[in-house]
């Protein structure tokens, strides 16, 4: 349990990085470009992807460039949850994102639907609606906007990433880790597109400040992948400790970080959600 567990704080910290650098007024956009060569990187070495029997034609190019463009464009829609919801919220929106797959497997593959995983998403979207629904009437209206929205996105957005890389596991021409690596390759494409807009469109400066904020995300974005992996090769025969033991972990210590931290205020009706959301898991894995 010490794999999930340092994925747990690792994916957490990425959070905690977010939020402290937009605190400091660090453009968090040009951070979660730099994320991303570090990401690669640091997969190619410590993961050693297998590049040498890569056949152009087998590769599923689709799904590989349809990431690569969801994968920054979703962190940044994070970040933004974070600035208008708070980490808390950001948190349970990103761990309950696990129904939307649960929910095309259904849907789109045909898959009988057991009692246990009805009631869990059913609880879990509730959760979502208790979690960003209500806010105090003194919030003025664009961010009411964005504190609705915003969680929504990454809500959806989550879990269908959460379906492409499952369509690339299918691939077995394709190592699932050399297929990570190949987004990571062209997804760094990608964010150096929005840095080219960042700058030029938008007219930010070039932060220093970003730059090193953006090799620390890297390193723990990068590690959240790394001890989950590890996790479910530790313990193979219990994929459901390692899924249950993450999920809740990031909800429940995001929970912890965001109000003790951060000071963020949650109302009893964000409590009644964050409680949910637990629960909704623990249907969906054990029940």
């Amino acid at each position: 349990m010490i794999f999930v567990l340092l994925s747990v704080l690792c994916s957490v910290t990425v959070a905690v990085l977010l939020k402290y650098a937009k605190l400091q007024q660090v453009s968090t956009k040009q951070i979660i470009v730099w994320n991303y060569p570090v990401a690669a990187v640091l997969t190619y070495f410590v993961l050693e992807p297998d590049l040498g029997d890569i056949q152009i034609g087998q590769m599923p190019w689709e799904l590989y460039i349809l990431l690569a463009i969801l994968l920054p464009t979703l962190f940044i829609f994070i970040a933004l949850t974070i600035q208008y919801t708070g980490l808390v919220k950001t948190e349970i929106a990103q761990r309950l994102s696990l129904f939307i797959p649960l929910m095309a497997s259904f849907v789109l593959f045909s898959e009988v639907i057991t009692w246990n995983k009805g009631i869990g998403i059913l609880v879990g979207l509730v959760a979502i609606i208790c979690s960003i629904g209500w806010q105090k009437g003194n919030v003025k209206n664009n961010n009411k906007i964005g504190s609705l929205l915003y969680p929504l996105i990454v809500f959806i957005g989550m879990g269908v990433i959460d379906i492409l890389f499952k369509q690339i596991a299918l691939h077995q021409s394709v190592p699932y880790i050399t297929a990570m690596f190949v987004v990571f390759l062209l997804a760094i494409a990608v964010a150096f597109l929005f840095m080219i807009y960042f700058l030029a469109i938008e007219k930010q400066s070039f932060s220093f400040k970003s730059f090193g904020f953006g090799i620390v995300l890297g390193f723990f974005n990068f590690g959240n992948i790394l001890f989950y992996m590890k996790a479910h090769r530790a313990i193979p025969d219990n994929p459901s400790i390692v899924f249950t033991g993450m999920n809740i972990g990031v909800i429940s210590i995001g929970a912890l970080v965001g109000v003790l931290l951060f000071k963020e205020k949650l109302s009893a009706i964000n409590k009644l959600g964050l409680a949910l959301s637990i629960i909704s898991v623990l249907i969906i894995t054990y029940l």
